[in-house]
């Protein structure tokens, strides 16, 4: 083997070493099909097996004599690099389309047909080859990405639309339904724009055998699904989502993997990947105290910041990472870790380290944990024992919130605490509330379908649950569909019912929902602090009688807190001469006031009485205006609005110094902002 021959199959020593002791973050660019000058490199770790080879069209995968590149399969075969599990070897002539799988001859001589772990395209299922691909893309997101490195997040409004590509507008014309991704880019843009949305999270785009998983059993990791064109054209779609100034989250699944027979599962005959079999899902659980499984993981999230843009990643099922014994049932078969706990340390080191990774390696980015147990610390850094996450779903919140607006009218009182409950630990962590897929599947019914009472009561509580979602501290999260107030659940083999927009309550309802968005949106108040009880007030909560909540929300106070009125040019104007018939300046000196941040105070009715006169204290004179009310006429209600202008009185309520007199609609929610 010449030097040229030589470099082209050898991995460094240094990447090796990094790949074996789990520190090699950017795997993808050395294994897998790497494209080079005049053919493919193919590298792949399958520790203790006998021999790797490639197969596919090139050599009529391994059966036959090809036809066109004249290679024969014992030119297929892979070297192994000393004792490191990895086996490379360079195919002259390949180029990308080609489709290849990895025959693997296990210790004990049996014969796996497996799918490259780093194949960055994949067949559309149910076939199942890997294809080389070549992922050079000229982006012209420029401006967003050096934007995005001095972004806040935590002090910016966050509203995510939450989308399942294949189910959101199906194509009509095509066999499987699926637009493509530039297809999907020309619909999907322009109505996250008019919705006023800040962000789209894609369900897993990973590739996936089954459609009615939704992608979180994933059988290539590296590779967008097929189902909606090639992967530049998701990074199309992306690029265009930042040209116009949307963020894009996409969702990631390193907890447990797909046990299909052609992905990770056995890989090398043994459990490689895998640490064992999930006994909810049937799935495999990773083994993240395993070096090489951290390399693949973190080399994962890094690809797909780097190579595809994400703004954000979420992480599903983190609580089935951090518990050894997440469900179990039977108890004899509960494990424990070194220390006597339940919790799975390896895994924790693994999330801290992914964290810590995102962090540095994509400044103005963010990770979210969907984890619904009572870990501690789970926003707040590892160097003071935390996980790290940015941000966490609160699901606390939702399960809350989802019960009490199914509560029939009259027994809302006595569950009043469901929606204040939420203010005792809001603070606790930096949270995103969820109104996800998982809420409207299952048999758990829609949002609308859950609300009590008529129609014209069941559309009253959607826009009663909207506003508190969207008033309430923390980021946002809505799944598609939602702001139609479909009767059905979701369901992923058929497009939204975009059909019911020809109804009246439905239209009304969505522009509702619209109107709340770009409210939030452009209101500081209502993001600017998030994190802190500076930007939160309770006005009243605790009138369960009447079944209101009224609360105040405030922007951040800008760094100096005193409010400086401007010095007069001339301060002695007013000098007056003393008996001794000296000058004495009587200088007009401002007083010094505190500053009032931007302000609104929110008053939400769950019940079904209106009131023509009801007293609230608001902790600031002046004057409110009346910007959003949900009994708004032309959002389907009875029209029972307040005045432009409202003046605060003198008149101590609630515990605040003034207090202004409203009208509340039944099942209405107002907000009001300081002039």
């Amino acid at each position: 083997m010449d030097k040229r021959e030589e470099s082209r199959i050898t991995l460094s020593n240094e990447l090796l070493y990094l790949f074996n002791t789990g520190k090699l973050h950017h795997a993808y660019r050395h294994f897998g099909a790497q494209i080079m000058e005049d053919g493919v490199r193919f590298a792949v770790w399958a520790p203790d097996v006998r021999s790797v080879k490639v197969i596919g069209d090139f050599n009529g995968w391994g059966n036959k004599d090809p036809e066109h590149l004249g290679y024969t399969c014992e030119d297929c075969y892979l070297e192994q690099i000393g004792t490191t599990g990895v086996f490379a070897g360079f195919l002259p002539g390949l180029k990308a389309g080609e489709r290849y799988k990895y025959d693997i001859t296990t210790a004990e001589g049996r014969h796996l047909i497996k799918a490259d772990p780093f194949a960055f395209c994949a067949q559309l299922r149910p076939e199942t080859a890997s294809i080389v691909a070549d992922l050079q893309y000229q982006w012209h997101d420029y401006e967003w990405m050096e934007n995005r490195k001095h972004q806040d997040f935590f002090r910016r409004p966050i509203n995510i639309y939450e989308i399942h590509l294949g189910s959101w507008m199906r194509h009509p014309n095509q066999a499987d339904g699926f637009y493509s991704y530039d297809e999907l880019a020309d619909r999907l843009i322009p109505y996250i724009i008019e919705m006023g949305y800040t962000h789209v999270e894609l369900m897993p785009v990973m590739e996936h055998p089954l459609d009615a998983s939704w992608g979180y059993q994933v059988t290539g990791y590296f590779a967008a699904t097929s189902r909606y064109g090639e992967p530049t054209g998701l990074m199309r779609l992306i690029d265009r989502c930042h040209q116009a100034g949307i963020g894009v989250i996409l969702d990631w699944v390193p907890g447990h993997f797909c046990p299909d027979a052609h992905g990770l599962a056995s890989f090398n005959g043994g459990m490689l990947y895998e640490k064992e079999i999930h006994p909810e899902w049937g799935t495999y659980k990773f083994d993240f105290g395993r070096s090489e499984v951290r390399s693949f993981l973190m080399s994962n999230a890094s690809f797909w910041m780097e190579k595809y843009h994400a703004d954000g990643l979420r992480v599903d099922g983190v609580s089935s990472m951090l518990y050894l014994n997440f469900g179990k049932t039977n108890q004899r078969d509960f494990i424990y870790n070194k220390d006597g706990g339940d919790t799975d340390l390896d895994a924790i080191s693994f999330i801290r380290e992914f964290n810590q990774m995102i962090g540095s390696d994509f400044p103005g980015t963010f990770t979210a944990a969907e984890e619904s147990s009572a870990f501690p610390l789970v926003t707040s850094p590892p160097e003071v024992g935390g996980l790290g996450f940015h941000f966490k779903w609160n699901m606390g919140w939702m399960n809350d919130t989802l019960d009490y607006m199914s509560t029939d009218f009259i027994y809302r009182k006595y569950d009043h605490n469901k929606m204040t409950f939420a203010m005792t630990y809001a603070y606790s962590e930096n949270y995103i509330l969820p109104l996800s897929h998982d809420e409207v599947v299952h048999g758990k019914k829609s949002l609308i379908g859950r609300m009590p009472g008529d129609m014209w009561r069941k559309f009253a509580g959607m826009r009663t649950l909207a506003m508190y979602h969207m008033t309430h501290p923390g980021k946002k999260l809505n799944f598609m569909g939602n702001e139609n107030a479909p009767f059905i659940e979701w369901r992923e083999y058929e497009e939204l019912e975009w059909f019911m927009l020809q109804y009246e309550n439905h239209a009304k309802y969505r522009d509702y929902v619209k109107a709340l968005n770009c409210i939030y949106r452009d209101t500081s108040a209502l993001w600017s602090c998030d994190s802190s009880w500076d930007g939160f007030r309770w006005i009243d909560c605790d009138n369960s009688e009447q079944s209101i909540l009224s609360y105040v929300r405030m922007a951040e106070l800008p760094e100096d807190p005193v409010e400086m009125a401007e010095l007069p040019e001339d301060p002695v104007d007013t000098a007056e001469l003393t008996d001794e018939g000296e000058a004495e300046a009587d200088a007009v000196i401002p007083e010094f006031e505190p500053a009032i941040p931007d302000t609104v105070a929110v008053i939400i009715n769950f019940n079904i009485e209106q009131y023509d006169k009801y007293r609230i204290g608001v902790p600031f004179e002046g004057e409110y205006t009346e910007i959003l009310n949900s009994d708004s006429v032309e959002f389907g209600g009875n029209d029972l609005i307040n005045p432009a202008v409202i003046t605060a009185d003198e008149i101590p309520m609630h515990g605040q110094p003034y207090s202004i007199e409203l009208r509340i609609p039944a099942l209405g929610g107002i907000i009001l902002k300081r002039i």
